[in-house]
């Protein structure tokens, strides 16, 4: 047992998140870098290491140079196993990315010092509210004329609703960019541009009225800086790790992630403070993770990652015990063993096959269509983990076949792609007109190109003149059949047989909803579990 909590205590599993174009995938590298998981810089973007860069793997993702997918990777830094899960930063895929925050323990949020904070950050940031989950913020870009340091601080705070806390601090900016202090380490940190940061730019200052901070920094600086960490001591004071495990503050980090620096400062606290795998509610108990009984649930599906082979593989997060290849789990939903005989883990370098897995640990399992989003695996206790939600579309598009012949390929082809929850399915009542509700435009591309190139089939998609879905309950079941009897042009049901109201804009909703008191309208899908 004490070996098995060990492995606990050595993992942390977290997110990156950041708006697009904040410096996400060249943060996610730098780490890869540290954890000696890739050699050179410029791998993730440029694919040399093509055929393990497990980020970009979709065709239309290498069209458009974006991340459609999360892609998890692993990597050892100084004895601690971290399990790093990249997200899409493009925002139509912002589904993919809440669930994705579902699996982890912890997030780092990558703001860009020129843009500051911007919708999508936002956005992120309450998925992180619900869950109370720990958030490190990295202020990146700061080699490049962006807004005034305690400008940017401030707006922070008030945009994402949080304190921070700055563990570094940075010498100027732009071109003038000279470097960060550590507050914490209380050293000097310098920067030259177009070089990696190494040892020898760090310059131990065991008290800020040296002499030394003249001789680097020159005069004005140095008293800038003086007055800042006298400031921000001040305010600030030491870093109380209990407000940040329970999602109250964040510590701060400044720095270049493209230039590498100001990123190791930031990974050293991360393995110091980061929490480490967290135990979690489920819908009949709490679930401890110490427990030595495996549980865990999948918290994405991706197809075909060999477009030669029709498999999918799933995401399975481990949330207590032990997995092991080849033992029969419980797979909770569908009330059946189940046992995987080449589960793969996902080492940076290449995807290996693994013996066993611990909580924290991301397990690719792969699937032949047993998989939804959320179902739970575990050595026979019924229970689902809370809090992975549906979230209510914002496009709604009907489905036309062009292809009757194909109609078989495409029932099987939306049922597996909206499976993947890469968009929701839904029935209209009374009818059998599919109807595609996703985040944003892009996903339809995604749909309409996969369904032709895996599944065979033509479609068009017509848009519908739709604003919201909410899924609606009562507790007199008399007054829902009577509301969907009358609404019946608005209402259909999800692909789990839920009912679910398609509202033409936020003045129609209001409208049923003060007029029809005794249902229920739902903004996530969270409510069935």
């Amino acid at each position: 047992m004490n070996n098995y909590n060990n492995e606990i205590n050595k993992r942390r599993t977290f997110a990156i998140i950041s708006h697009p174009d904040a410096g996400k995938t060249t943060l996610t590298e730098k780490f890869l870098l540290f954890g000696g998981a890739i050699q050179t810089a410029g791998a993730v973007k440029s694919n040399k290491i093509k055929k393990h860069a497990t980020s970009d793997f979709m065709e239309i993702e290498r069209q458009r140079g974006i991340s459609v997918a999360t892609s998890v990777m692993s990597f050892e830094y100084r004895g601690i196993l971290i399990n790093l899960l990249d997200t899409p930063g493009h925002k139509d895929f912002a589904e993919d990315t809440y669930r994705t925050l579902t699996a982890v323990d912890s997030v780092i949020l990558v703001i860009d010092s020129v843009n500051g904070v911007e919708a999508q950050t936002r956005r992120l940031m309450e998925v992180c509210r619900m869950r109370n989950t720990p958030v490190i913020v990295f202020i990146n870009k700061m080699d490049r004329d962006g807004k005034n340091r305690f400008d940017l601080l401030e707006e922070i705070e008030k945009e994402l609703n949080i304190q921070l806390h700055p563990m570094t601090w940075p010498i100027n900016s732009g071109k003038d960019f000279k470097g960060v202090y550590n507050l914490y380490d209380k050293d000097l940190v310098l920067f030259t541009a177009n070089t990696k940061a190494t040892d020898e730019d760090t310059v131990k200052i065991d008290n800020l009225e040296s002499s030394l901070l003249e001789e680097r920094l020159g005069e004005k600086d140095a008293a800038t800086l003086r007055e800042d960490v006298e400031l921000v001591d001040g305010v600030h004071g030491q870093l109380n790790v209990g407000n940040y495990l329970e999602g109250k503050v964040a510590p701060v980090f400044f720095g270049s992630a493209i230039n590498n620096f100001g990123v190791r400062e930031m990974l050293d606290t991360f393995i110091r403070v980061a929490p480490e795998p967290r135990s979690r509610e489920t819908s009949i108990r709490h679930l401890d993770v110490h427990e030595d009984k495996f549980s865990g649930f999948v918290f994405k599906i991706h197809a075909n990652l060999d477009p030669k082979h029709r498999d999918r593989i799933a995401f399975l997060r481990v949330c207590s015990g032990k997995f092991e290849r080849n033992k029969y789990f419980h797979h909770v939903r569908l009330d059946k063993d189940v046992r995987f005989s080449n589960p793969y883990t996902f080492l940076a370098r290449d995807k290996d096959v693994i013996e066993a897995a611990y909580p924290g640990d991301v397990v690719g399992l792969f699937d032949t269509g047993n998989f939804k989003i959320g179902d739970t695996l575990t050595e026979g206790e019924d229970l689902y983990f809370t809090g992975i939600p549906s979230f209510s579309p914002e496009i709604f598009k009907e489905v036309v076949n062009k292809d009757p012949m194909k109609t078989k390929q495409l029932e099987k082809g939306l049922l597996q792609l909206t499976d993947e929850g890469v968009a929701q399915l839904f029935t209209q009542y009374g009818g059998n007109k599919k109807i595609i509700g996703c985040v944003g435009e892009l996903q339809f591309e995604v749909i309409q190109y996969r369904l032709l190139h895996e599944y065979g089939a033509s479609v068009q998609f017509n848009a519908m003149p739709f604003y919201k879905a909410c899924w609606i309950t009562s507790k007199d079941p008399r007054k829902l059949e009577d509301f969907t009897r009358f609404k019946h042009a608005n209402i259909a049901e999800d692909k789990d047989g839920y009912v679910v109201y398609l509202a033409q804009s936020e003045w129609f909703l209001n409208t049923e909803r003060t007029n029809n008191p005794e249902i229920e309208f739902h903004f996530t899908s969270e409510i069935h579990k």
